[in-house]
């Protein structure tokens, strides 16, 4: 699997919200598993003065994480292939 940044424009957004969309993310991301697709929600940083959050997914490719989001209801600007750094 390949690791994938979504990201997202969440200005005014109330922490309750951002919870709600986390909590989607990662329940959708179940729900494909469970279906037989090789996903997951790994982590999100969000950057609450100016709205701009940043979701990584490991999935198959970039389509199957917009596929999620989609399912999700959850909004995005670009999806892109990325390489998680975490050590």
């Amino acid at each position: 699997m390949s690791v994938f940044m979504v990201e997202r424009d969440l200005a005014g957004i109330s922490m309750d919200d951002l919870a709600a969309a986390q909590k989607a993310a990662i329940e959708t991301a179940e729900q494909m598993t469970n279906a037989g697709e090789k996903i997951s929600y790994v982590r999100s940083t969000f950057a609450p003065d100016d709205g701009r959050c940043m979701c990584l997914f490991e999935g198959e490719n970039e389509n199957q994480v917009r596929n999620l989001n989609d399912k999700a209801g959850l909004p995005y600007n670009r999806v892109v292939a990325a390489l998680d750094l975490t050590p």
